[in-house]
């Protein structure tokens, strides 16, 4: 079998979070160009509603739930829709998250700490948990969008609840991977650095200046690329990679994808 066969997903249903912008929108787009059947969840009707236009697939090919990630009930509506349409399951991209507050530790309210942990901890635990039924009929692929935050980079002080959230995330895709081995259901996490993405336009940072140690980095935070981001069309192909047969005996394992940026500024 080829390289190119072996990443064609012909076939396979796949529903992505956070799909109305960013990385999830980019790969949504990318499972459906690898043929994949495409359930896009997201928070905002009017960021849904644009991607799905946009897509223009047949009603049998994509479709659309509005739910918020860490709500176990509405979470459990969109894989209905996804059991009524299509009667699988085989990828799950749990890619919804927020930066939440940046902030020194004593100014960051506990009410902020727990709504970035209720989204990007509990929702991924949430998208994951209620996905496992229909992924149990036939196997399937998970992909779990964590961050160089929290697990190979820590310099970027003020983080706290963000990366607290994403080292979270890996753990759990981590002993998830062994438990739902036996059901050939693999677990991945892919950790970006900074992409084009914006998503740092909902950040609210507050009295950060001074706070991050002072440390000399080489000209450009991205030794790869001479500082530029990361486009998220090119996190979609490792997601692609992860999700599809190429990846088949890769599980529990997180992949960073930026340019060496924590390896530079970690």
């Amino acid at each position: 079998m080829s390289v190119g066969d072996s990443r064609s997903l012909q076939g396979r249903v796949a529903l992505v979070t956070g799909a109305g912008a960013g990385i999830g929108e980019a790969t949504a787009r990318r499972l459906a160009q690898a043929g994949a059947r495409v359930a896009l969840v997201d928070i905002d009707a009017a960021h849904l509603d644009r991607v799905l236009r946009e897509l223009a697939l047949p009603p049998d090919r994509a479709l659309g739930a509005v739910a918020d990630v860490a709500d176990p009930a509405q979470m459990q509506a969109a894989y209905d829709q996804v059991r009524a349409a299509w009667g699988r399951l085989d990828i799950v991209f749990a890619n919804a998250g927020i930066n939440g507050v940046w902030a020194p530790i004593e100014e960051l309210g506990l009410d902020e700490w727990n709504r970035t942990l209720r989204i990007n901890l509990t929702g991924t635990f949430v998208t994951i948990k209620h996905a496992v039924p229909l992924l149990k009929q036939q196997g399937g692929a998970i992909v779990v969008t964590a961050s160089v935050n929290g697990t190979r980079m820590f310099s970027n002080s003020g983080l706290t609840a963000y990366a607290a959230s994403k080292a979270g995330q890996v753990a759990l895709a981590k002993m998830l991977a062994l438990e739902l081995a036996r059901y050939r259901i693999r677990v991945n996490v892919i950790c970006p650095g900074w992409t084009a993405t914006s998503i740092a336009e909902s950040t609210e940072r507050r009295n950060l200046e001074g706070l991050r140690p002072e440390v000399r980095f080489p000209a450009g935070s991205i030794p790869l690329t001479g500082g530029k981001p990361a486009l998220p069309e090119q996190v979609a192909e490792l997601v692609l990679f992860l999700a599809s047969e190429a990846a088949s005996h890769i599980t529990g394992t997180e992949v960073w994808i930026d340019g060496g940026q924590s390896l530079l500024q970690g």
